[in-house]
This record gives structure tokens, sequence and C-alpha cells, in this order.
């Protein structure tokens, strides 16, 4: 997949073109992009994907910002996994949001894009206020020497498939749910910063996470079996969200993972957790013992879990 930011490099090239956020790149996002590939080959052009680098939404409203899925960069290479020719990035502006869906066609889509097929998901909608549907853009299509294409319905709507869906799911931590609509394990990437080391006095220690993309959802309160990528290698790993009850840690939530089977000091170092499945949810315990042998059933559960 070829990343344009400089449409002048699209000239003398005809495109067979969607547009959307894609955010999680997803199920239905897949099944989109397979449709316009098929089209694409059919008419021996290039398929590519016009995409936004910031949610449209949180650049109309400066006090909004939506919780993603993937970071820009996680976004870009989930695509690249798609087989989709060209990804066109197209920086979402207040200039860019008060075209009409026929000026967006015209000026930005035929002339700066040269799109000669525009395949429209199904829901979709564009332009200053969304106003018009699928049968204006095909007319505006055809008036630039354009062909609009209505998507086919991922699994003919019986499956709900939705960044948001997806967004509650890990919310309410099915992460496994979740990662089958992905159709990968949810990720998180961050540094790894000093915390209480409580975790090393009960025989448990844990790398402190601090996420690198603030906008990222963090799935539900609880423990969970993840994958760990360090220094170029993967490891079990228990990961813990919430507030430590049982050693009345206030309100503050950390997102802290035990490393199985490892050691060594890691402190400011890059780390990325792969989330596979929910173990349990969090409790306080009457004693430090009782937290202690809990983690110690919890510790083999990940390790059976999870098959290196």
């Amino acid at each position: 997949m070829i990343v344009i930011r400089d449409t002048d490099l699209l000239k003398g090239k005809r495109l067979v073109a969607t547009i959307g956020f894609f955010d999680g790149v997803h199920l239905g996002h897949r099944f989109l992009i397979d449709e316009l590939k098929g089209i694409a080959r059919a008419k021996n052009q290039p398929s590519a994907v016009i995409t936004f680098p910031e949610h449209p939404r949180a650049v109309l409203h400066s006090d909004y910002q939506p919780k993603l899925l993937n970071s820009f960069e996680e976004k870009l290479e989930q695509l690249a996994t798609t087989g989709v020719d060209y990804c066109i990035v197209l920086d979402f502006t207040i200039e860019l949001s008060r075209l009409t869906a026929q000026e967006f066609i015209t000026s930005i889509l035929a002339e700066k894009l040269h799109t000669d097929a525009l395949l429209i998901g199904y829901d979709h909608r564009f332009g200053h206020d969304r106003k018009d549907g699928f049968e204006q853009y095909v007319v505006y299509g055809a008036a630039c020497g354009m062909e609009v294409l209505k998507a086919s319905p991922y699994d003919e709507g019986r499956t709900a498939v939705s960044s948001s869906e997806i967004r509650k799911l890990l919310t309410d931590c099915h992460v496994e749910e979740a990662a089958r609509l992905l159709t990968y394990p949810y990720r998180l990437q961050g540094t790894i910063v000093n915390g209480y080391k409580v975790g090393r006095k009960l025989g448990f220690p844990t790398a402190n996470i601090q996420v690198d993309e603030p906008f990222k959802i963090v799935p539900g309160i609880g423990v969970y079996a993840v994958w760990v990528y360090l220094k170029g290698k993967r490891y079990k790993g228990m990961l813990y969200i919430g507030n430590r009850p049982t050693l009345d840690n206030g309100d503050n939530i950390t997102l802290e993972v035990n490393i199985l089977d490892f050691s060594g000091d890691i402190y400011n170092n890059d780390i990325t957790v792969a989330f596979i499945y929910y173990v349990r949810g969090d409790v306080k315990f009457n004693s430090l013992e009782e937290l202690i042998e809990q983690l110690g059933r919890d510790r083999e559960t990940v390790d059976k879990i999870l098959i290196s």
C-alpha cells in the first residue's frame, strides 16, 4: 500500500476509491475494501482508500474527542494488511467541512483525486450537513464522469459491526468478541513508567504503562491475559486495570502488567500489550494474603490460556 499525502502524485491515474475514517479497520471495513478491490480489478484500475488523520468531529468541535480504536499510525498499518493499492490522506479542515456533497465530489474526488469510480458504504453520508443521499451522489458523479456505486452491507446486515459497537465491547471487558470483529487483538502501546512498586512486595512485580495515544479507549476494569511485546520479544502477561481497592489506592486508575518469566530493569522502555482474554473483575479482598492467593490463581490461568 502506498500512502499518498501529496495529491499531485496521483496525476495521470484513474482510481476506484472509497472514503471514510475507518477507525479500527474492522470486519465491516475489510468487507467494503474487498468489494472495492474487486471493482478495481474489473476496471483494471488501482484501488484507493481515502481517510483522515483526525476524526472529523474533533475538528468541527474542539471540545469533543471521540475515543479511538487506532492511532493514525496503527490505522495505516491495518489498512496496509487489506491489500488496497493506495491510502490517500486528506486533512479534514473547516473549509473542507463546508463543501456540499456536490462540491466535494466534483472538486475533491473528481478533479483533485482523479476518482473514476466511487464506492459508498451502504450507510455512509458526507458533505455539509449530510443532507444529500446516495441518489444525489449518483447524479453529482455522473455530471463529472464518475460512477458512484453503493456497497453491499456486511453479512446482509445481520451482524452488527461498527467502531462504536467495538468500543462498547472493550468498555464492557469483552475483548475476545472485540478481537473477532476487529480481526486482530486490541492493542495498547505505551511507555513503562515508575509506579508504587507494590506488586514487587506482593511477589508479582508489574510494569506500569503510560499509554502513548491519549484518545485510545482503555478496556474496562479487571484482570486480562495479554501478550506483551517488549524489546523485540513476546511474553505472556497478566494485566490489571483498576484502582487497587484492597490497597486503598483511591480513585487513581492504573494500567500495569506482570510479565511472566521475565526479570530486569525496563523503565522508560516502549511496550505493547495485546488483549486476549478477560480473566476476572476487580475485587476488594479482606487481606493482602487473599489478594496474593488470587494473583497466584490468576497467573496460572493466564499461563494456561496463552499458548506460545
